[in-house]
């Protein structure tokens, strides 16, 4: 999920899978994966070349349980591990932890690696994992991280490299989500710190510790985030991250960017590269394009706080009055795909269900769906209705489709108005509910039994159309409980149709990401979404630059 992006709202996640069998909980322990080369064989691998990565976004917040937007995470995400990470089809896979699953139906478990290490020499153990999970439970931040933990109790190290946590009802979705979603911190600073929501983490206490490849050493707001590089990172090969250092400068835009890029300024772009620019810096000397899966889309939901948009046939109309495939050919380039309207999308192959199809664009049947709810026209064939778009102004592909969705919105006699905003008021906005629609992209979506539970259950922290329909509750609580997939299966399906046809989310492309970095550089190992595409730690710790 970029991204979930909403900072404040409270995630409810639905308990009971029943009792899970002993195939379900073997199947979430993989094995461990092998280990790097230690870290005296790979030093001679470490440069003192400096990468620079190229952002349209300022950091929010340096404290990795509170922080959502992309800056945020891509900074962070240098310094404090995930217990998981996710593969091009949403399964999970290895990082700090080497197996994971349950021992029993309400009782989950992580074992971790037992050679990393905070930058200030402290080891890192299952007491600091331990400790984070029951902080962020305890103390309620807002962000993703606290949304994964509505049926986590309590988390215990029973070792030095296990932990085991208890849950409210059994949920085998929870162990993947709150691995990948959540990160770890350390104990021994966070701790003094008082509330781990309260805590500003921004240095002023003597600088930051990382068990990242890198750790932050300086801050120049509105211009760069400087990282250097740790002594030793067990997750490339080597045991050293390669780059000296790292720094993220902050663009004005993704054109500028791309000039950063052309002019050497810049060696790899953060951001994915709007469609109509990636053939082109395909084909430029100097520059190499690499892509990265999509498990995300695009979307639009309507407030139902608002009068209007609580009426089904409004939300129907508004639904029929956008060309989704025009979207998709004039602002991506033809590099998008429809989802048939429905939040199960095809990369969801056991999931997705191909009879859900995509809202036609028919701005007659629009007018006619106003008119059932009591609208009239006027002499100029406006139905008195009017609705304020928010988007992110450093989105340049949503800013061109919220244009082409006012202009195809008046052919059905619905005033449209476009409030694009920088990125940081636009999530603001977000989080106050200050929209009648909003426009945005999620980064990953991977798992049914969490989306659905986020996005349409009543406090979901990505629920943005203010939702609460007790026939979809019982859904997403059934789909929540099932222990067999075909089951679990088939009533998300149910759910999804459910989604579909009251426009509790108008779902309108997913797509693959391509990012833009000088050729120079090699060795970035490609994640899905733009949260984790060429810049994840360990790809980012990978990365040469070849020899003048």
């Amino acid at each position: 999920m970029a991204g979930l992006e909403r900072p404040a709202r409270r995630a409810v996640i639905v308990g009971g899978l029943g009792g899970l069998s002993a195939a379900a909980i073997a199947a979430c322990a993989p094995s461990a994966p092998e280990e790097p080369a230690g870290g005296e064989e790979g030093a001679s691998s470490a440069g003192t070349e400096t990468l620079t990565i190229a952002t349209t976004t300022d950091v929010v917040n340096f404290n990795p349980v509170v922080g959502n937007s992309r800056s945020d995470q891509w900074v962070t995400g240098l310094m404090y591990p995930r217990l998981l990470t996710i593969a091009g089809d949403g399964t999970k896979e290895a990082e700090l932890a080497t197996e994971w699953g349950y021992v029993d139906p309400t009782t989950g478990y992580y074992e971790i690696r037992g050679d990393f290490a905070w930058s200030d020499g402290t080891p890192l153990t299952a007491g600091d994992v331990a400790w984070t999970l029951n902080a962020v439970k305890r103390d309620a931040p807002s962000g993703t991280f606290y949304g994964q933990l509505a049926e986590f109790v309590q988390a215990t190290a029973v070792s030095d490299t296990r932990v085991e946590f208890t849950m409210t009802a059994p949920n085998s979705s929870l162990v993947d989500e709150i691995g990948f979603w959540g990160c770890v911190v350390p104990r021994h600073v966070f701790e003094p710190a008082g509330s781990i929501a309260d805590f500003a983490n921004d240095g002023s206490g003597g600088g930051w510790v990382s068990a990242g490849p890198y750790v932050l050493t300086a801050v120049q707001a509105g211009q760069s985030y400087t990282l250097e590089r740790v002594a030793k990172y067990p997750l490339v090969e080597g045991g050293v991250p390669v780059a000296a250092k790292v720094v993220y400068r902050v663009f004005p835009d993704v054109n500028t960017e791309i000039l950063a890029l052309r002019s050497g300024e810049a060696d790899v772009i953060a951001n994915a590269l709007p469609p109509a620019q990636v053939e082109q810096l395909r084909g430029t000397d100097g520059l190499a394009v690499q892509e990265a899966t999509g498990l995300g889309y695009a979307h639009m939901v309507y407030n139902m706080d608002n009068p209007d948009l609580a009426k089904t046939e409004v939300r129907q109309a508004l639904a029929r009055a956008a060309d989704y495939e025009a979207i998709r050919q004039v602002a991506l380039s033809g590099q998008a795909v429809s989802t048939g309207s429905s939040p199960l999308m095809p990369v969801l192959a056991r999931y997705h269900d191909p009879s859900i199809t995509e809202y036609p664009f028919d701005p007659d049947a629009s007018r006619a769906l106003l008119q059932r709810a009591g609208y009239t026209a006027d002499a100029d064939g406006m139905f008195g209705l009017s609705f304020r778009l928010i988007y992110s102004l450093q989105d340049s592909v949503t800013s061109q489709w919220a244009q082409m969705v006012k202009d195809s919105s008046a052919q059905a006699g619905i005033e449209i108005r476009l409030q694009g905003s920088e990125r940081n008021t636009y999530l603001a906005q977000t989080n106050d509910g200050d929209y009648d629609v909003y426009a945005g992209n999620f980064a990953i979506m991977d798992d049914p039994v969490l989306n659905f539970s986020l996005s349409y259950l009543p406090g979901g922290a990505i629920n943005y159309t203010n939702v609460d329909d007790p026939a979809l509750n019982e859904l997403i609580a059934q789909g929540a409980r099932a222990t067999d997939l075909d089951e679990k299966v088939a009533v998300f399906r149910e759910a999804a149709k459910l989604v579909h046809e009251q426009v509790y989310d108008n779902i309108m492309y997913t797509q693959n990401l391509f990012f833009a970095h000088s050729d120079e550089w090699s060795g970035f190992i490609s994640r899905p979404s733009e949260l984790l595409s060429i810049i994840n730690p360990v790809s980012v710790a990978s990365a040469t630059k070849s020899a003048s």
